[in-house]
């Protein structure tokens, strides 16, 4: 098994996950319907968030009981998700600058790279902490900053390259689109390829380095996006993505106790086992690979660059997603 999902607490670690899925595509339904809903979700929310967490880190110079046995603090201390956390919120805000045609930023062309820029920037912040793992505990284990035991090896290199791959099989750099009644931000050549590609290597990544909160962030948070744009959502899927691990990172740095298991029946652990983790990583890459391999073969095929111009015209996916598009 990936996970120890067994004993007293599966009823609740079970129940956790359905609970953390239901709620991320709910939280996603608001934040993509309205202007109202995007701008609370990605502005007004993360600005009281910020000025939680800079009181902390105050209260934490100044030797405050309070700052320094704050949970956010002592269990969320880390570099890495601070920086999803802001690297998210701040593609949900660029998302809505081209799909409402904000400004002059949502109506000049070479805007519209800005998702590939953003989401870019994400896998490089999850593939550097991949390779600092592997630095910090190649055939070994160490604990982090958050008092979480990790290991290192060929699985995290094997994944950030993996990632760093993953990286060049986003296509149609500027075929971004706004949807009929601009609800949504549509990227119709990012299709079942690249997120399933995206999905594995993300779900890797958590597994490596974030073990104890995988079972959320690696499964119900992946899964939540995909099944949004898989059924209603099509061609929206990047747009998903970053309104979820947004609003995720803000509750996991906010309630980091419902992840800890001394804390919490919900928190899952994996098994944290360096074959498994390895068996994972090679998944990850060998699909990143295929998918790269054929995206150059379609590529070819129409004769075309496959970052400047769309490379799955006339297949299903980018089909429907164009049938969306204002």
């Amino acid at each position: 098994m990936l996970f120890q999902v067994y004993g007293s607490n599966a009823l609740y670690q079970w129940l956790g996950w359905v609970l953390v899925f239901a709620a991320l595509v709910v939280a996603n339904e608001i934040s993509r319907r309205s202007k109202v809903g995007g701008l609370l979700c990605f502005v007004g929310i993360p600005a009281a968030l910020t000025v939680y967490f800079v009181s902390i880190y105050v209260g934490v110079a100044m030797g405050a009981s309070w700052a320094l046995n704050n949970p956010t603090y002592t269990e969320m201390n880390g570099w890495f998700h601070y920086a999803k956390l802001y690297a998210a919120t701040a593609g949900c805000i660029g998302f809505m600058i081209l799909k409402y045609g904000w400004g002059k930023l949502g109506k000049v062309h070479w805007f519209k790279c800005f998702p590939f820029i953003i989401v870019a920037i994400n896998i490089i912040i999850a593939v550097v902490s991949d390779f600092e793992s592997a630095f910090r505990g190649w055939g070994t284990t160490f604990v982090s900053s958050e008092g979480v035991t990790l290991m290192g090896g060929w699985f995290n290199i094997f994944n950030g390259v993996a990632g760093l791959i993953n990286i060049f099989c986003m296509t149609g750099w500027f075929g971004i689109y706004a949807s009929k009644g601009k609800q949504d931000m549509l990227w119709p050549d990012m299709t079942w390829v690249f997120i399933l590609a995206y999905d594995l290597w993300n779900f890797c990544y958590t597994y490596n380095c974030l073990p104890t909160h995988a079972w959320y962030c690696g499964l119900a948070l992946l899964l939540a996006p995909t099944f949004a744009n898989f059924l209603w959502n099509k061609g929206g899927w990047i747009q998903n993505r970053a309104a979820t691990l947004a609003m995720w990172c803000m509750f996991a740095q906010v309630f980091p106790l419902f992840l800890d298991s001394k804390h919490s029946r919900f928190a899952v652990q994996s098994v944290n086992n360096y074959n498994v983790n390895l068996a994972v990583s090679v998944v990850a890459l060998a699909v990143n690979i295929g998918a790269l391999a054929y995206i150059l073969y379609r590529a070819k095929k129409l004769g075309v660059n496959p970052w400047m111009k769309e490379v799955f015209k006339g297949t299903r996916d980018y089909d429907q997603a164009m049938a969306r598009a204002e």
